[in-house]
Parts: structure tokens; C-alpha cells; sequence
């Protein structure tokens, strides 16, 4: 008995393999975005400054570590797992789907840029103190009344995204 091959995919299905594990997706603040307007005389700062400062804290500036980051792509691990599954599937199926790798990441960079997103908006402990409430309230550019520790312009939240590049 012989076989005889009448079209070859398998280069096409090896491809959409390796398109899942050659690849890596990144999730955060990219550093190349413009910095934010000065304010009261000091130097502007950028959100990747921002969101490291309270992610870690910073003791000298008074901060205490809020982390978003890290918990918000931990808490996205079970969809992110699910997800890279199906991707894995699909990237077995015949006809091979030479999108399918990207397709993938796409989502698994969505569910984990949703998730810090959420981890932003939920309140995170320690409650902000009196003195920045106060402040909040009393300033003459946008007062504002919430209390949702990382949310003040909603900048930080918008920041949060993803890539996907090579590893």
C-alpha cells in the first residue's frame, strides 16, 4: 500500500504552531506615550511613572503600594488559559489558519488588559487619606469627589494596554 500526498499543509499547520509560541503579549503602560500637562510648576510625569509608583509605592513621596498590574493579568490566567487552548485547537484544524496565532494573542491581550482595567476601577487598599480627598475637592483645575484610589482622571485606567512581539 502506498501513500500519495495530493496537497501538503502541514507547512501551513506548522506555521500557525509556531505563530503562538513565537510571539509574546505584553501588558501594561508603554513608555513612549507623551508625558501629562505640568501641574503647579513641576515637571511633568507620564503613566508608565505613574502606574510604577503605585504599583511598588514610593515610602519618600508618601504612597503606599496600591498593586493593579500584576493582580489584574494574575486574576485573567484562568480565561488566558482557556483561551490559548482554543487557539492551540484551532491552530490544528485542517485547513490551517495562518490568522489563527494572531487572532489568539489578540484576546489573550484583551482579557488581560480588561483585567488590570478592572483591578484600577475596583478600590484597592489602603483608602486614600483625608489630605488627598481634601485636595481632591478643593483644587481649582477639575475638583473631583471620588474615592477610588487609582481613579482621579481616568488616565492611568486608559494607559493600560497591549502588544504582541516577538520573544
Amino acid at each position: 500500500m502506498s501513500v500519495r500526498i495530493t496537497k501538503d499543509q502541514v507547512p501551513l499547520l506548522l506555521q500557525a504552531i509556531e505563530g503562538l509560541t513565537r510571539q509574546q503579549v505584553l501588558v501594561g503602560i508603554p513608555g513612549d506615550v507623551p508625558a501629562r500637562t505640568a501641574v503647579a510648576g513641576k515637571p511633568p510625569i507620564t503613566n508608565p511613572v505613574i502606574g510604577y509608583l503605585n504599583e511598588f509605592g514610593s515610602p519618600a513621596n508618601n504612597i503606599p503600594a496600591r498593586p493593579f498590574l500584576q493582580p489584574g493579568v494574575n486574576n485573567a490566567i484562568p480565561a488566558i488559559i482557556a483561551r490559548l487552548r482554543a487557539g492551540a485547537i484551532k491552530a490544528l484544524a485542517f485547513p490551517p489558519d495562518p490568522e489563527v496565532a494572531t487572532r489568539t494573542l489578540m484576546g489573550v491581550g484583551l482579557l488581560a488588559q480588561n483585567s488590570v482595567r478592572a483591578v484600577i476601577t475596583g478600590v484597592i487598599p489602603p483608602p486614600l487619606a483625608a489630605s488627598t480627598l481634601r485636595a481632591r475637592r478643593t483644587r481649582k483645575v477639575a475638583p473631583r469627589t471620588g474615592v477610588v484610589p487609582l481613579v482621579d482622571s481616568g488616565q492611568l485606567r486608559r494607559s493600560i494596554t497591549f502588544t504582541i512581539r516577538p520573544k
